[in-house]
């Protein structure tokens, strides 16, 4: 029988502890989010972090800025969040304006503060199987639910579709760190459904509905599918035929309710780690 891995329950398990461990704090956690334009969906995202960071116990900060903000202008914000003691993590959304390179930007939050976790300086620690400051949000809520539902991660053959900074790459460095074998496909692989039938673990991050089909996967494989796409009927769908797919998998997740709910849910416990992070620095000082 195929379990449904509940990625909401998981989610409010986790942000009810880090509730509670604000609650003991002397000082809340401040999260600094910037936004960049009035992207539909970012909006959405950023109301939705402000939201759980509040609940959570947070001090939430939203710098709003306007569509034609120069380089310079957010250079000169990112610093001074940089600087400023109140603030422990600093997130970027995502997409940013044409006109800017989100890549300018990013490697320019102090690395101790990114709670992305996408600063080289994070990366690069993630990829040497060094303990980073922040770890990417979506890969590690994967790696959270497939934990609490006691899936093996060692040994085990790994697909990932996608290979997007954000998701494929960093996770496939934390499949590694875990001793499991990867193989990431993307938009140039060939007999994309020969090299999904023989994972254990397969995880679909590509953006393109219903790509994952159930002649695709093997029997009582893990299938984790990280898409979400809003159709023309404006329902949420993933990467994964659920529907078929869910009759032939061992573990498999729902869109919405799988990964989505994890993503912020670890925002939230990296805001928390920085935090303390910073705490013990100050008081090795």
């Amino acid at each position: 029988m195929t379990i449904i891995i509940d990625g909401k329950a998981c989610a409010n398990k986790i942000l009810e502890n880090i509730k509670l461990k604000t609650s003991k704090l002397e000082k809340k956690p401040g999260l600094s989010v910037i936004l960049v334009g009035e992207d539909p969906a970012s909006t959405v995202y950023v109301n939705n972090k402000e939201k759980k960071a509040i609940e959570s116990g947070f001090n939430s900060y939203i710098y709003r800025l306007p569509h034609n903000t120069l380089k310079e202008e957010l250079l000169e914000l990112i610093n001074k969040l940089n600087n400023d003691d109140n603030t422990d993590g600093i997130l970027l959304q995502l997409p940013l304006p044409g006109h800017l390179n989100a890549y300018d930007f990013l490697d320019k939050i102090d690395p101790k503060k990114d709670v992305d976790g996408f600063h080289p300086v994070n990366s690069g620690k993630l990829f040497l199987n060094e303990k980073p400051y922040a770890v990417s949000c979506t890969p590690k809520g994967i790696i959270k639910l497939l934990d609490e539902y006691k899936i093996k991660i060692e040994g085990a053959n790994v697909v990932i579709a996608g290979r997007s900074n954000i998701v494929g790459k960093p996770l496939a460095a934390m499949f590694l760190n875990r001793n499991a074998t990867i193989t990431i496909a993307h938009s140039k692989t060939k007999n994309l459904s020969e090299i999904t039938k023989n994972a254990d673990i397969l995880i679909s991050a590509t953006g393109r509905p219903n790509i994952i089909t159930k002649d695709m996967v093997k029997k009582d494989a893990v299938v984790i599918d990280v898409g979400i796409i809003r159709g023309q009927d404006g329902k949420l769908r993933g990467d994964v035929d659920f529907n078929s797919v869910k009759d032939i998998a061992g573990f498999i997740t729902p869109v919405p309710g799988g990964v989505g709910p994890m993503t912020i849910a670890m925002l939230m416990e990296n805001t928390l780690e920085l935090h303390i992070l910073k705490i013990s620095r100050n008081k090795s000082c």
